[in-house]
């Protein structure tokens, strides 16, 4: 019986790591950001560079989080380090925001088109703050 559990453990965890893995790559996809990155850096005979860094970043991230490991770098460079992922993934999320133009649909339907910009920085700060939260609290 915990032989069959651990197999449906195993399966499981493979078939939620390839609905994600797949997401993410359908949104890397969808973004266009190897073909823009290539368009904005004039480098379009090292596109396999690019699309290598992907793959790379994402196979040591999967296995830094897998294996929990650890470096210890201090508070600043964790600051650091935090500030550029936030920055990485805030901008991910306007790319996507603006591949799919949510906002100002969003805005023109609920009649906020006046408050866009407040809309926007409530999401911001939502966003900073939930962030904070799970940093400072929850992982306590």
């Amino acid at each position: 019986m915990i032989l069959l559990q651990q197999m449906l453990s195993v399966i499981l965890g493979a078939a939620g790591g390839i609905a994600v893995g797949g997401g993410v790559i359908a949104l890397i996809i969808v973004l266009d950001i190897v073909p823009r990155l290539a368009q904005l850096t004039h480098t379009y005979n090292r596109v396999h560079w690019y699309e290598g860094a992907l793959i790379t970043g994402s196979l040591t991230g999967t296995l830094a989080d897998f294996w929990m490991w650890k470096i210890p770098l201090g508070y600043a460079a964790s600051a650091l380090i935090g500030l550029f992922c936030g920055v990485f993934i805030g901008m991910l999320a306007a790319a996507l925001t603006e591949v799919l133009n949510v906002l100002p649909i969003l805005a023109k339907r609920l009649k906020l088109t006046g408050y866009l910009f407040g809309l926007l920085m409530a999401m911001v700060a939502g966003k900073v703050a939930g962030s904070l939260f799970d940093w400072f609290v929850y992982r306590q």
